[in-house]
């Protein structure tokens, strides 16, 4: 498994063009470039989704984030990667699908 880490200053879409940001900050003693690394216990949040379906808007509102089984961890907690496995959700948790990572930071492959 290798992608790239997440951080707080990760570019970061829904699939509708929205934007997604962390609703929490990440925190903690592991940064890269003064960002902090982005982990499965962060919650992230998508605003300005256009998305309508039949007329009406029905946006997406949160994304969830499953951590790759990768055994990188912070404090005990899967890291984010650009190729870990999210999904962007409605008001009413209706899956809209994956995020769209833009850009992202260092590369880390696992073996």
């Amino acid at each position: 498994m290798s992608g790239s880490l997440l951080d707080a200053g990760a570019v970061i879409g829904c699939p509708h063009g929205g934007r997604v940001t962390a609703a929490t900050t990440p925190s903690g003693g592991v940064r890269i470039e003064g960002a902090a690394v982005a982990t499965a216990a962060h919650t992230y949040v998508v605003t300005g989704c256009p998305h309508t379906q039949d007329g009406v808007h029905k946006p997406c509102v949160s994304v969830r984030w499953t951590a790759d089984g990768t055994g990188v961890t912070v404090a005990g907690i899967p890291v984010l990667l650009d190729t870990s496995a999210a999904q962007c959700f409605t008001a009413a948790f209706v899956p809209q699908g994956p995020p769209v990572v833009q850009a992202a930071q260092r590369k880390v492959t696992v073996r």
